[in-house]
C-alpha cells in the first residue's frame, strides 16, 4: 500500500470551522473499512491535568489506512475570542507523541493507560488515496467559505427583524423559564406533599427543557469506610442504573459551587435513610417511584423517571454491575454542589468501553446531573437524559435543573420536618398515655396507703388509746391513795408508769393530729374568744413546770384587754401556743428565760416565744419543722423527744392560713414569730 507525505499545515480559524473539521476527520474515519477510533479533549474531563490542556482542543482520528491530528489553541492576538490557531498533521510519530501525552495525564497501569498504548499500534502511515480524497474534500470545504466572501456583495444589509428575532426568542425563553422556576418555587412553599412537588416540578421541567428522559435518584450508601473498605462486597451486590455511579460517569463540564455555598472536606459518616412514597402511575408517560434501600441490599436507587414516550427505555429497574464504583471521589465534589454536563458520551467515554456500553443500552446520548443536598449530605441527584442526539448544555439549561434540584432539597427539609414534627407528637401522644397509666396506678396506689393509713390509726386510737388510759387512770387513782398503803419505791413505780403514759399519750395524739391533717381531714372548730385569757392559761398550765426546771416563765401582753375578741380555733391556738413554749422551757438550762408576747397587727395575731436556751445552728434551721427529726446538737442525748411538736406545731399554724417564723443564735436563744389571722365565721344553716 502507498503511503502518504505529510500534508500538515498551520493557519488561524473560527471555533465554528474548527468543530467542522473534527466532523468532516470523523466523516472520513467512518468511511474506511475497519474500526476506527476519535478522540476529543472530552476524554480528559474526569481527571486532573495541567493548566495547559484546559484550553487545548483536539480531534484524534486512528483507523486504518487514515490518521489525522488537529489541535487548537486560543489566539490571544485574534481580534474574536472565538479564533483558534490550528494544527493538522497526518504524521505517525507526531500522531503517536500526542497520544503518548495524553496517556501520561492518566495514572499508570489504568483501563485508560493501556487503551491509549492500544491505539498507538495501530498507526501506520496513511493510504494514499484515502490521503487524496480527504485533501479534496478539505478543498471543497474551505472554497465555498473563500467564494462566499468575494462574491457577498459589499452594500448588503440584514433586516432587522432578522437580528432582533434571535434576541426576543432568548428573552421569551428565560422569561418562561423564571415563571416555571417561580411556580415551582411558589408550590414548595405553599405545599408539604413531597409527592405532588416531586411529580408537578419535574414534569414541568422535562416538557419545558424537551428532555427525553428526567429521573430523580436517592442515594443511600453505607459509610464512606466501608465504600473504601468492601469494593468487592459492594460490586457484587449492587442493583443500580447502567453506570450511573461510575468513576467516569461522573464526568464532564464542572461547575464550581455558587458564591457563598459551604465547602465540606469530607463526607458525614452516617447512613441516611430518608423515604419518598410511591406515587404511582401519573401520567401515559411512564412516570414511576421505586423505593430505595441500601447499596449492600441490592436495591434500585432511581425512585423517580419522566419520559418522553415509551420509546425511551425506563431505568427504574434497570440492573448494573460491572461499572459500578463505590470509591468515587466525586461523592464529596457532589455533596459541595458541583454540578457535571456531559454533551457527547461517545466522545467523553470513548476510553470506558464498559460505561459507554451500559449507557448505549439505556440511549444515553448526553446527559446533565445536579446534586440534591439536603442538610448537609448528598441525598440524591437530578439527572436529565437526552436520548435520540446529542446536546450541549446552555448555561440557562444548568441554572434551571440547579435551581430545581435546590427546591427539590428545601421540599425534602419540609417533608422530613413534617415527619419529625408527627413522629415527635406520636412520642408525645404515647408518653402522655404512658404518664397518664403511671398517675393513675399511682393514685391508686395512694387511695390504697391512705387505706392502710386510716385502718392503722384506727387500730392505734383502738388498740393504744383505751388501754393507756386506763394505765393512767389506775396509776394516778394509786397514786392519791394515803402514804401507809404503799411505800416510797412503790409510789416512785407508779409515777413512772403514769409520766410515761401521758407521754405516750401526747406522742400518740400529735401522730393522729399530724395524719389528720396531711389527710385533708382536719377540720377547724371556729369560735371567738380572748386572746388574753388563753394566754394566761397556758402559761399558768406551764408554771409548774417551768419552775421544777428553774426556768422564769413571762407573759408580755401588748394589746388592750378589754377589746382583745379573737375568731379562730381556740384549742388549736393553745396547742400552738402549748408546744412552742414547752418546747422553750425543755431547751433553757436553768436560770433562764423564756417570755411569751402577744399584739395585734390589723387583723392578725401574732403570738412571739423567746427563750434565753441553747439556740440552733444556721445550717439546720431548714430541718426544724421536719417530722420525727430531731437537731443534731451536743444536747441530743440530753433531751428526749418524738420530733413531732414543731412540725405538727407549723401544720396548724398553716391551717389557719398563718405562718411561723424563727430567728436563732447558738448559746443565746431562739425567737419563734406565729402570725395567725382573723378566721371567717362559720356561716350557720337553719332548716
Amino acid at each position: 500500500m502507498l503511503s502518504s507525505p505529510d500534508l500538515s499545515f498551520s493557519r488561524t480559524l473560527p471555533l465554528e470551522l474548527f468543530n467542522q473539521l473534527g466532523e468532516l476527520l470523523e466523516q472520513m474515519a467512518q468511511a474506511v473499512e475497519g474500526d476506527f477510533v476519535v478522540l476529543t479533549e472530552a476524554v480528559l474531563k474526569q481527571i486532573s491535568k495541567p493548566e495547559e490542556w484546559h484550553r487545548q482542543k483536539f480531534t484524534v482520528v486512528i483507523s486504518q489506512g487514515f490518521s489525522a491530528l488537529m489541535m487548537g489553541f486560543p489566539e490571544p492576538k485574534a481580534d474574536l475570542p472565538e479564533q483558534l490557531h490550528v494544527k493538522l498533521t497526518f504524521d505517525c510519530e507526531a500522531i503517536a507523541s500526542f497520544l503518548i501525552n495524553i496517556r501520561d495525564l492518566f495514572e499508570h497501569n489504568s483501563p485508560q493507560y493501556h487503551k491509549i498504548d492500544s491505539f498507538c499500534q495501530l498507526l501506520a502511515p496513511n493510504d494514499v488515496k484515502l490521503q487524496s480524497q480527504f485533501t479534496l474534500l478539505l478543498l471543497d470545504f474551505f472554497l465555498p467559505q473563500s467564494n462566499q466572501e468575494i462574491t457577498q456583495p459589499q452594500g448588503s444589509t440584514t433586516p432587522l427583524a432578522s437580528v432582533c428575532q434571535p434576541v426576543e426568542n432568548a428573552l421569551n425563553k428565560q422569561l418562561a423559564q423564571e415563571r416555571l422556576l417561580n411556580q415551582i418555587t411558589t408550590q414548595t412553599r405553599q405545599s408539604l406533599d413531597l409527592s405532588v412537588i416531586i411529580a408537578t416540578a419535574i414534569e414541568q421541567v422535562r416538557k419545558f427543557l424537551e428532555l427525553d428522559r428526567l429521573v430523580i435518584c436517592k442515594l443511600v450508601y453505607p459509610q464512606v469506610g466501608e465504600l473504601f473498605n468492601r469494593p468487592q462486597k459492594l460490586n457484587n451486590n449492587n442493583n443500580l442504573p447502567a453506570g450511573l455511579f461510575s468513576q467516569d460517569n461522573f464526568l464532564g463540564d464542572v461547575i464550581e459551587p455558587k458564591p457563598g455555598q459551604p465547602n465540606y472536606s469530607s463526607l458525614n459518616h452516617e447512613i441516611f435513610r430518608f423515604g419518598i412514597p410511591n406515587l404511582g402511575q401519573v401520567n401515559n408517560n411512564a412516570l414511576g417511584f421505586s423505593l430505595s434501600l441500601n447499596l449492600v441490599q441490592s436495591s434500585n436507587c432511581v425512585i423517580y423517571e419522566s419520559r418522553v414516550d415509551d420509546t425511551i427505555p425506563s431505568v427504574l429497574n434497570y440492573r448494573e454491575e460491572n461499572c459500578f464504583v463505590p470509591n468515587s471521589p466525586w461523592w464529596e465534589k457532589y455533596r459541595q454542589g458541583l454540578t457535571v454536563a456531559v454533551d457527547d458520551v461517545e466522545k467523553t467515554y470513548v476510553l470506558e468501553e464498559c460505561l459507554l456500553n451500559a449507557l448505549r443500552t439505556i440511549k444515553v446520548r448526553s446527559k446533565f446531573i445536579a446534586p440534591i443536598v439536603f442538610e448537609d449530605q448528598l441525598w440524591g441527584l437530578l439527572i436529565a437524559h437526552q436520548c435520540n442526539r446529542t446536546r450541549q448544555w446552555t448555561g440557562s439549561e444548568k441554572s434551571l435543573l440547579s435551581s430545581v434540584a435546590e427546591q427539590l432539597a428545601i421540599a425534602i427539609h419540609q417533608a422530613e420536618l413534617m415527619r419529625s414534627l408527627t413522629q415527635e407528637k406520636q412520642t408525645l401522644e404515647q408518653r402522655v398515655v404512658e404518664r397518664t397509666v403511671a398517675l393513675h396506678d399511682a393514685l391508686v396506689a395512694a387511695e390504697a396507703a391512705s387505706r392502710l393509713r386510716n385502718e392503722f390509726l384506727a387500730t392505734i386510737s383502738h388498740e393504744l388509746l383505751t388501754p393507756l388510759t386506763y394505765v393512767i387512770g389506775m396509776s394516778a387513782t394509786l397514786l392519791r391513795w394515803s402514804l401507809g398503803d404503799l411505800n416510797q419505791r412503790q409510789r416512785e413505780y407508779l409515777q413512772t408508769i403514769h409520766d410515761s403514759g401521758e407521754h405516750l399519750l401526747e406522742m400518740i395524739n400529735d401522730i393522729l393530729d399530724l395524719s389528720q391533717i396531711e389527710a385533708g381531714k382536719a377540720v377547724l372548730n371556729i369560735t371567738e374568744f380572748s386572746l388574753v385569757k388563753t394566754a394566761e392559761n397556758i402559761v399558768a398550765s406551764l408554771l409548774e413546770k417551768a419552775t421544777s426546771q428553774q426556768v422564769t416563765l413571762k407573759l408580755e401582753l401588748l394589746v388592750d384587754q378589754n377589746s382583745d375578741r379573737f375568731t379562730a380555733d381556740v384549742r388549736r391556738v393553745e396547742q400552738i401556743l402549748w408546744n412552742l413554749l414547752s418546747n422553750a422551757i425543755k431547751f433553757t438550762p436553768e436560770g433562764g428565760n423564756v417570755t411569751l408576747r402577744l399584739w395585734m397587727e390589723a387583723d392578725t395575731a401574732v403570738f412571739q416565744v423567746e427563750d434565753t436556751g441553747i439556740g440552733i445552728p444556721e445550717a439546720q434551721l431548714p430541718l426544724l419543722f421536719e417530722k420525727f427529726h430531731q437537731l443534731d446538737t451536743p444536747y441530743r442525748r440530753r433531751y428526749e423527744g418524738t420530733g413531732l411538736g414543731l412540725a405538727l406545731t407549723k401544720q396548724l399554724v398553716e391551717l389557719h392560713r398563718g405562718r411561723i417564723e424563727v430567728e436563732s443564735t447558738v448559746g443565746v436563744g431562739s425567737i419563734f414569730t406565729v402570725w395567725i389571722p382573723v378566721q371567717p365565721k362559720p356561716i350557720m344553716k337553719y332548716e
